[in-house]
Order: structure tokens, then sequence, then C-alpha cells
């Protein structure tokens, strides 16, 4: 039996055309790279839970504008499908580069990266940069949606 499709909203900060990224993974065990954000709780708009985690992930404050970005992505041998909506959000309070710890302890590390570092890196989705740094929709008006990409540790 499958599990059910995980649905997670991530939104894209930039600070002096700087894009704000963390490290998901618990104890660093990877370093892979994505934008602030995380599962979404049940009886709680999209936006309360970006709001939510985002300052749990980074200790910001956001106001969380249009969705930019549906991104999926699976793991077949973990049977793991997860659905990514994409805000751009808006810095209300906070000093992103003050030190901050995740009280839950999954992000590690979190960083400003300009679009020439942010190439250098692994990051997922593929489309990121394009998306952060492009107009945020596709050539026909509509937000960008990432076909099924693989999971990557």
């Amino acid at each position: 039996m499958s599990r059910p499709i995980r649905l997670a909203v991530r939104g894209l900060l930039l600070v002096d055309n700087r894009l704000m990224l963390v490290n998901a993974w618990p104890g660093g065990t990877s370093d892979l790279l994505c934008a602030p954000g995380g599962g979404v709780e049940p009886h709680s708009s999209l936006h309360d839970n970006l709001i939510r985690e985002f300052h749990e992930e980074t200790g910001l404050d956001v106001s969380v504008g249009p969705v930019c970005l549906v991104n999926e992505f699976h793991d077949p041998p973990r049977d793991y499908h997860q659905v990514d909506i994409y805000f751009r959000v808006t810095l209300v309070a906070g000093n992103p580069l003050q030190d901050w710890t995740d009280p839950e302890g999954i992000v590690t590390e979190r960083y400003l990266l300009s679009r020439d570092e942010l190439a250098t890196r692994r990051v997922k989705p593929d489309s990121l940069a394009d998306v952060t740094w492009g107009t945020g929709v596709s050539a026909d008006g509509s937000t960008f949606y990432d076909v099924l990409e693989r999971s990557l540790r």
C-alpha cells in the first residue's frame, strides 16, 4: 500500500538579491540545500503553515506573496512522493545574518546565496534559480510547474 502524498510549502526570500536557503537534513547528513519551509498541518492555511515553518527554520518573520512554483519529487524505493508549493515571501522582522538554531533540530545551516553562488551548490529543485531570479512564471504566464523529480540525499 502506498503512503499518501505529502504536501509542503516553501518560501523564496531574497535579501540584497541573495536567496535564503537551508540545509534541512538532521545532523548535516547531506549538503543538499532547499528553500525554507515544510509539511502542511491540516486545518491551517498554506500561508499560516509557511509563516510557521519559515520562522522555525530561519527565525525570520515573513509575509507570504504569490505562488511561483509547484514542484513534485519522489523516491520510489522509500515509497515517498511530495508536492511543494513555493511562494515568494517578504521579510517582515528578524535579522537574516544573525545566528539561529532550529528548535526542532532539523535545519543545521542557513545561507544567503547569490545566483552565481547558488550555481556552485547542490540545490533542489533544478528550476530554483530560474524561478527566483526569473519572472516567476512560465512562458504562457502560469506558475512554473516542475514535473516529477527524483529525490536526492
